[in-house]
């Protein structure tokens, strides 16, 4: 299947110029909007491509007090009410950014990208802010010069509206990166992103990614004890200090030597992951250990008892085989067993 072309409504680009520790921040307009071609479709796909390839991301909504956080009311007045055009709403957005960047001490400047993009269906604003560095390019004369270009591998403060989810009264449609740690906050309250997250069901969804990654990846049942048992080591540390878990110190743990896909699981964007939660206690326990009951019985077992026995899942008959019986349930069924009335 051919993924969803891409139609770029809106490009502009203006730079904030702040420096680290200081609390003055500028900001230099470009005078018009940027026109589409060729470079320009690769950048902004490039761009997309690498912030949605990011697994260190906070979810939200837009925050209720528009005053104070304004993003909403310009992407109102320019996608709904179509009162501003997209140059206008860019420069509203600046402004907003460089008060947002003057109380952030560690913020820095850079060349802020600001995108109306299109794929397939759904509409995004992204915003994101790159830095340039010099690299080094052939001529056609076969000369070796110098040669600027954007630094996409070293993307740190960006984030994405989906328009579409936001008109169409989605629970989360904000999605921001959060690599830098509380750096990234101002650039959160530029968005006025809430990211209030409920631990336990960012633990439930991040248990459901693990154990479909390890079914995906057709892991045999020591390695997906393992990856799964490792995943609860480190996110029952992470509870107990009240530490907020990352998902890439999470992916590094559990697959040293090839992080990359456990990575990119994470960062699915049909998921919504976030980031920098400090994982529920209670929910972890699926990790390792499995829980039902019916109206007859109950049963609750820990991981361990798959792989080394005493519980054996028969799924062609789907039944479960105890072995290891206490002693005293085990005297309790024979006892129950020789008072059963004979068949008549």
């Amino acid at each position: 299947m051919n993924a969803p072309q891409q139609r770029i409504h809106g490009l502009i680009v203006h730079k904030l110029v702040k420096e680290r520790h200081e609390r003055r921040a500028e900001v230099v307009t470009r005078p018009a909007l940027i026109g589409i071609n060729d470079p320009v479709e690769r950048l902004v796909s490039d761009l997309h491509r690498s912030y949605s390839d990011k697994s260190g991301k906070g979810y939200g909504k837009f925050e209720a007090d528009e005053d104070n956080y304004p993003m909403p009311r310009y992407a109102r007045d320019y996608f709904v009410e179509q009162s501003i055009d997209f140059y206008e709403m860019s420069v509203r957005m600046m402004n907003t950014l460089r008060d947002r960047a003057q109380n952030e001490q560690l913020a820095t400047g850079g060349y802020v990208l600001i995108a109306h993009v299109n794929n397939g269906s759904t509409d995004f604003l992204l915003v994101a802010i790159v830095t340039d560095r010099m690299g080094t390019a052939i001529t056609d004369g076969l000369d070796i010069v110098d040669s600027p270009y954007i630094d996409l591998a070293a993307l740190r403060v960006a984030g994405r509206i989906d328009v579409t989810a936001w008109q169409a009264n989605s629970e989360r449609y904000i999605s921001f990166l959060k690599a830098r740690g509380e750096v990234s906050d101002y650039f959160k309250h530029f968005l006025g992103c809430n990211d209030v997250v409920e631990s336990s069901e960012e633990t439930r969804k991040l248990i459901a990614c693990l154990k479909s990654f390890a079914t995906n990846q057709g892991l045999e049942a020591e390695d997906r004890d393992r990856l799964l048992r490792g995943a609860f080591d480190y996110c029952s540390e992470c509870a107990a200090g009240n530490r907020p878990l990352s998902l890439d110190g999470l992916a590094n743990r559990l697959m040293p030597d090839a992080p990359e896909n456990l990575r990119a699981a994470f960062a699915d964007g049909n998921l919504q992951l976030s980031d920098g939660f400090v994982p529920n206690r209670r929910a972890l326990r699926s990790l390792v250990k499995f829980k039902a009951k019916t109206t007859a019985w109950a049963v609750e077992f820990d991981r361990d008892a798959l792989v080394n026995g005493e519980i054996e899942f028969d799924e062609q008959n789907q039944t479960l085989v105890l072995h290891n019986l206490p002693d005293d349930l085990l005297h309790e069924m024979i006892v129950e067993k020789r008072n059963e009335p004979e068949a008549i």
